[in-house]
């Protein structure tokens, strides 16, 4: 069989590369940037991976995300991301969570392991911190505050991706603390809703000072957005990629190297 991380281990060495192996890393949100994140993971050698994710593969997704395809369509994208990595690396230790991250699951997600991948996360009693990192990928405000809210209160390390919608320009793409972004709206609520929590600002995201294009109007409920009307960004293929890679040389480093973030 071939051995995926073979140009790896000329680049970061044999002890090195078994660190990435040991380590267990939660991707939540396999969307634009997320199917990003975990592909570049595991290609890397991060060892085990658990991706959280409750949604299809739409016709929307097909102008920027990985897992989506016309072979693809209608599928679950846990289950389509599991078959991509392992035809990658058929030696990856996957759990896959095909549900959606209620804000008052958060705690039970970043301390205990589910039993099956259909195990629900509302059953499990906490336990200790089980990530060395988390990939925070949602889209959800509220869903991601409460999970990054979870990191901190728990002592994991967390990245977030922002807003990439409305974005055209690679330049402007950065890696800063949160506290430290500017002109993105999407940090602008995250800073406003962790502040309700007394949680700290200053951990590591990927984010766009790009001026933004204007949205859609709010458009009617239904389709591939359920739930109540809401504004729909534009989005081009390459800017949540670049954000996705960018989140996982991150996390890679720091795995690498030790610490939780950018200084």
């Amino acid at each position: 069989m071939p051995y995926p991380q073979a140009r790896t281990e000329i680049l970061i060495g044999a002890e090195r590369l078994a660190r990435l192996r040991a380590a267990r890393v939660l991707v939540a949100g396999l969307g634009g940037v997320g199917g990003h994140v975990a592909e570049a993971l595991g290609r890397a050698g991060v060892g085990r991976l658990t991706l959280l994710d409750h949604d299809t593969v739409s016709p929307s997704n097909l102008n920027r995300q990985l897992l989506a395809l016309h072979s693809t369509l209608n599928r679950s994208k846990v289950e389509v991301m599991a078959e991509r990595l392992h035809d990658i690396d058929p030696m990856l230790e996957l759990t896959l969570l095909n549900e959606f991250l209620q804000p008052d699951m958060a705690d039970a997600l970043v301390t205990t392991l589910p039993l099956t991948p259909n195990h629900s996360l509302a059953t499990h009693k906490e336990s200790q911190p089980l990530y060395d990192y988390v990939a925070d990928c949602i889209d959800s405000i509220a869903c991601k505050a409460a999970l990054v809210t979870a990191c901190h209160r728990h002592g994991v390390p967390v990245i977030s991706a922002l807003g990439a919608g409305n974005c055209l320009d690679v330049s402007r793409v950065r890696v800063a603390k949160l506290n430290q972004t500017q002109g993105c709206p999407l940090a602008r609520e995250l800073r406003r809703q962790l502040r309700k929590s007394g949680t700290p600002l200053n951990y590591p995201v990927i984010y766009s000072d790009e001026q933004r294009s204007s949205p859609l109007p709010h458009q009617p409920a239904g389709g591939d957005t359920p739930g109540r009307p809401r504004a729909v960004n534009g989005t081009i293929s390459y800017m949540p990629a670049l954000f996705g890679v960018m989140l996982a040389g991150v996390v890679i480093r720091q795995l690498l190297e030790g610490g939780e973030g950018i200084e």
